[in-house]
């Protein structure tokens, strides 16, 4: 069954007063000793943003809410304690019963969180352009997986929240909490995150800017705030490809997670909002990563969306107002994303401080490839030869890996390294008699093959060397064969460094 229900339709209205149909909770500081990690959810710091406004000659002060500082590192963690809570309270939620959730991502991890805590079986349906950290680490909290498809509309079958609805009529005693429409997403951040920004700004907020996906926290931060702030000004942040900020507006793919959606959650209350802003994938990372290099705050790109808007913002703002943006997750969950150079550069998201690295690397190497570094002819071995002929070989020629080739051709198919040897003999996995084929590194199945020749350019091979200790130069012959044809280390680089 969902949680939803008819009465979750919520009544508020600014300036308003009347009992809430909903319950409320005192927001209090957190204790000294928690009896459970759940109670290290809340009470996030306010954190001054110094450089990248003085860099973009920004007047007014502009202050980051740093919600990965909660439990499970993000802003949901909020909302999945408390959705957890009041169904438990209600009777929705029973123990021995099953929490199903569509979700980003981090809705997931705070479930999932809460649910290892209280002992919960959780099944998260998720779209396959989430990140694989954010995977890793459901399955690590004991949350099991459903990949959807990333384009599917929302209201199909193969959608993640198609899919959860169909296990949630399969699956007894299951519950789908329902982010999209469920009152205590807001009301988790009316009661809380608000009223946290409130007493850390002594009631003085002139603007607030966050992402929006599910809307939940927009809404019950800008509920609170407008009652509290009458003046404030509320700024929604929406990436292009998404139709929260207009619902004409056609859909498309993007990349940034958490934010953004192709349809209007219950949960987003859009009048509160008094101006969006479009963000772009370029704008959102590269900004992530200013927050990362200059500010020190490790956050997500939905943080960069929202750090960007901002700025935008506070060009027309002036000295004595302040902004208060919200970071809602932590770099953990993009470290094969947007943290690393070569997502960014595939996907032409450089940003000024790589360029200028790139630029100082090519320099340094003044367009140097593979062939100036003069190397020596690569020894091989045959895959069919023996592990005692290659450990002669590398013994005899100071060696701590040799190119693997098969007959006729020479062709590469593999490399033995000392290391591999040694493991697989001292662990009676291989004998010296083996052949060299059932001890190799199988180039054939490796996912990423980087093709090296002895036209790469040196800078190149220096982050190559970043991942790896050395490398296989390789060329094609007539018959396209991919032969070997030397052995680059890193000391052969330093050699060259020095020299030139």
């Amino acid at each position: 069954m969902e949680s939803n229900d008819k009465e979750n339709n919520c009544t508020w209205t600014l300036n308003t007063k009347g009992s809430s149909s909903h319950n409320h909770e005192k927001h209090l500081p957190e204790p000294p000793i928690l009896d459970t990690i759940l109670d290290h959810i809340g009470n996030t710091p306010l954190v001054r943003i110094n450089n990248i406004t003085k860099s973009e000659g920004i007047e007014c002060e502009i202050l980051g809410k740093c919600e990965y500082f909660n439990a499970g590192g993000s802003v949901k963690d909020r909302i999945g304690k408390r959705m957890i809570d009041e169904a438990e309270k209600t009777g929705i939620l029973k123990p021995g019963y099953t929490i199903i959730e569509p979700t980003s991502g981090n809705t997931g991890i705070g479930l999932a969180l809460a649910a290892a805590v209280k002992g919960y079986r959780t099944i998260i349906t998720l779209p396959e352009k989430m990140s694989q950290e954010k995977v890793d680490v459901l399955k690590a909290l004991g949350a099991e997986i459903v990949r959807t498809p990333t384009e599917a509309s929302y209201d199909s079958p193969e959608s993640h929240i198609g899919v959860a609805k169909r296990l949630n009529k399969e699956i007894p005693n299951s519950v789908i909490l329902d982010q999209y429409s469920n009152p205590y997403n807001p009301i988790a951040h009316y009661d809380h995150t608000a009223e946290e920004i409130l007493s850390s700004c002594d009631g003085k907020v002139d603007v607030f800017v966050a992402g929006a996906g599910t809307g939940g926290t927009i809404t019950g931060v800008a509920r609170k705030l407008k009652e509290r702030c009458p003046n404030v000004k509320i700024i929604g942040v929406d990436p292009e490809g998404s139709l929260l900020a207009d619902d004409h507006t056609s859909v498309c793919s993007y990349l940034v997670e958490g934010i953004g959606y192709d349809f209007i959650p219950e949960a987003l209350d859009r009048s509160l909002v008094d101006e969006w802003i479009k963000s772009n994938d370029k704008n959102s990372f590269i900004y992530a990563r200013r927050l990362i290099r200059e500010e020190g705050i490790l956050c997500g790109g939905s943080s960069g969306s929202a750090m960007w808007a901002a700025i935008q913002v506070a060009k027309s703002l002036k000295k004595g107002q302040r902004i208060v943006v919200l970071f809602a997750d932590s770099v953990r969950n993009y470290m094969t994303k947007f943290l690393n150079d070569d997502w960014m550069k595939e996907h032409g998201f450089i940003d000024d401080a790589t360029k200028k690295e790139e630029e100082i690397k090519i320099q340094q190497w003044k367009g140097a490839t593979i062939k100036d570094l003069n190397l020596k002819v690569a020894v091989t071995i045959d895959s069919r030869a023996f592990c005692r002929e290659a450990i002669e070989i590398l013994e005899k020629n100071g060696f701590d890996q040799l190119p693997v080739t098969s007959s006729p051709h020479k062709k590469l198919v593999g490399l033995v390294t000392l290391g591999n040897l040694l493991s697989r003999i001292s662990k009676g996995r291989a004998t010296p008699d083996s052949p060299v084929k059932d001890v190799m590194f199988k180039f054939v199945r490796a996912k990423n093959f980087e093709e090296i020749t002895p036209d790469t350019p040196l800078e190149k091979l220096t982050r190559f060397f970043e991942k790896h200790s050395s490398a296989v130069v390789t060329e094609y012959t007539n018959d396209g064969a991919l032969v070997p044809k030397h052995v680059v280390t890193k000391v052969d680089l330093l050699s060259y460094l020095v020299k030139n």
